[in-house]
């Protein structure tokens, strides 16, 4: 079998483009005739809200102003359809898009939604992950806040913890994180015939046109969408933000319609990474061999699902880190709060845990007097270890590999019987 790519190097399909500045951003997109659309967003976190867009609509230079009763099925969501494409009468989170004007240029469009008017009734909000989660707690959506709670049941946790000769307990946070990505949200929609056209940088492509259809109640093959460059992404670009508005748009106005957000509308309209609440138990023998480990960890979602489930699943499974340990006990939740929507960020809900579960191994290693490099050698991953789930790593477990060579880089190799 002839080898094309395997082991040769690769020029990539748009790296020319890119280095010479000729790639074509959605950014750069431009129709003749066409209307620039706008957002008007919610500023408060938690409130029912009544509107009035006589004023605006009047305004010379607007040629439409959609809200919610615009929209055929008002809903989308990667996982859960919990967003509203316009909100009907409540806001959920700073940022919830409420209205879009199309206007024959921006400036206009951002004038008038200055003009239209807004009249919140503020409701209690939560923003605490772990207050949301007790049963006096302002509700986001319906029922309970909790949204998705993931276990791990391995061995007996309650017997494992008495045998060890050494116990750590912490909390540790870790924050919400923007991916901050150089090219904000932009994109431009037209008509094709009875074709709805979207050209915008996705990382899903293909659902975006499932969740325009829908939205839109045509049939998925009346909607095409373009994928221009994109400008980075790192999960920022999973859900919807601007792909329904400009659709929904042009086809009530049959000509292009064009927005871009600005740095501060991006950080308002997608997702974050989840910050997390990780309470960590972490028992071990007078060898350092790993006995136990006890985890709690909270996600903040915010006031939308996205990937939560997903990612508190990934957080749970990968809680112990890349270590045997015989007894575990995970409990991991997703929770809304009233505070921005967090969903894919590289890592998926692994890159957090670490923060935890390494602080804990080298405490416990402080209190043996064992350096960090051999007490990660004694339990670390190797081919044939059980992870916390029950799989056996049956190859390419080089961890310890790594573990020595870092050692070795760092001239912390160790004598035998040294600690």
């Amino acid at each position: 079998m002839k080898r094309e790519i395997v082991g040769k190097r690769a020029i990539r399909v748009d790296g020319h483009s890119k280095v010479l500045g000729k790639a074509e951003y959605p950014q750069d997109i431009q129709k003749q005739s066409m209307y620039h659309g706008k957002t008007l967003r919610s500023k408060k976190p938690h409130a029912y809200f009544k509107l009035n867009i006589d004023k605006a609509k009047n305004l010379k230079g607007v040629i439409a102003i959609l809200t919610a009763k615009d929209v055929p099925y008002n809903h989308h969501g990667v996982l859960f359809k919990d967003h509203e494409i316009f909100c009907t009468n409540k806001v959920r989170r700073v940022g919830d898009p409420i209205a879009f004007v199309v206007a024959e240029n921006e400036k206009i469009a951002k004038q008038a939604v200055e003009f239209i008017e807004i009249e919140y009734d503020e409701i209690p909000g939560v923003f605490d992950p772990i207050k949301a989660m007790e049963q006096s707690a302002p509700i986001v959506h319906k029922e309970s806040n909790i949204l998705y709670h993931y276990k791990i049941r391995k061995g007996n946790i309650e017997n494992a913890f008495k045998q060890c000769e050494v116990i750590v307990e912490n909390e540790y946070r870790t924050g919400m994180v923007d991916h901050a990505f150089l090219q904000p949200e932009s994109g431009i929609a037209y008509m094709d015939e009875n074709t709805v056209v979207v050209c915008a940088s996705s990382q899903y492509p293909h659902f975006d046109q499932i969740e325009i259809a829908e939205a839109l109640n045509i049939p998925t093959e009346n909607v095409r969408v373009i994928n221009p460059a994109i400008g980075g992404a790192f999960g920022g670009r999973e859900d919807i933000t601007l792909q329904i508005h400009i659709a929904l748009a042009t086809k009530l106005v049959g000509k292009p319609v064009k927005t871009t957000y600005s740095r501060e509308e991006s950080f308002l309209a997608h997702g974050k990474r989840h910050s997390m609440i990780m309470k960590y138990k972490t028992g071990a023998n007078r060898q350092g061999k790993l006995v136990a480990m006890e985890a709690n960890i909270i996600g903040d979602t915010g006031a939308y699902a996205s990937w939560a489930p997903n990612v508190l699943r990934k957080a749970g499974v990968h809680a112990t880190g890349p270590y045997e340990i015989p007894n575990v006990k995970v409990d991991s939740y997703a929770v809304y709060t009233n505070n921005p929507f967090a969903g894919a960020m590289r890592g998926f809900g692994a890159a957090q845990g670490p923060i935890a579960y390494e602080q804990q191994i080298d405490e416990i290693g402080r209190k043996l007097s064992i350096d960090p490099i051999t007490i990660r050698k004694i339990n670390g991953f190797k081919v044939g270890s059980e992870t916390a789930t029950g799989q056996i790593l049956e190859a390419s477990v080089p961890y310890i590999q790594c573990i020595e060579s870092v050692g070795k880089a760092l001239g912390l190799e160790q004598k035998e019987g040294i600690r």
